[in-house]
């Protein structure tokens, strides 16, 4: 099986990219939706309904599915010989950022479906800084990555 791993390593690095890039794309729209919904959109008006069926497509199509492929080419990633070397500190650095990434999707997930359901209780501003979430989580992700400490 790892020889298999190896010898395919390059692909599926490229899959793992593509769908980073696919969820990281969602997991930033997102939140700016729910500024939109929380700031501009009446429960049950017009706007409301749009932004309902945008963040379920988004979430539902987009997200999950990308999150699932980040996940699956990833631990891929991690079992292919000679890629993870887990005597360094960056392996524990980029699992604590996927983690907290996955947590916040899915923080994402309970959000939008409250607003499915008119509960939404966050205003606009408080969903801006929740969008800082995910940047300060990719840099240490990618830091982790590339610099190998």
């Amino acid at each position: 099986m790892t020889d298999f791993l190896s010898d395919i390593y390059e692909y599926v690095l490229a899959f793992h990219i593509m769908a980073v890039i696919s969820w990281m794309a969602g997991i930033f729209y997102l939140p700016r939706l729910f500024v939109y919904h929380a700031e501009r959109a009446q429960n049950g008006d017009q706007l409301d309904e749009t932004l309902r069926i945008m963040e379920y497509k988004l979430q539902r199509y987009i997200m999950a599915p990308a999150s699932i492929a980040t996940w699956l080419a990833g631990l891929a990633l991690v079992f292919t010989p000679g890629i993870v070397d887990w005597t360094s500190v960056w392996p524990y650095t980029k699992a604590f950022g996927v983690i907290a990434m996955t947590a916040f999707d899915h923080w994402l997930m309970i959000k939008r479906k409250q607003f499915g359901r008119g509960e939404n209780t966050l205003t606009g501003r408080q969903y801006r800084m929740m969008n800082e979430v995910p940047t300060i989580l990719m840099v240490i992700i990618v830091v982790s990555v590339v610099v190998k400490f």
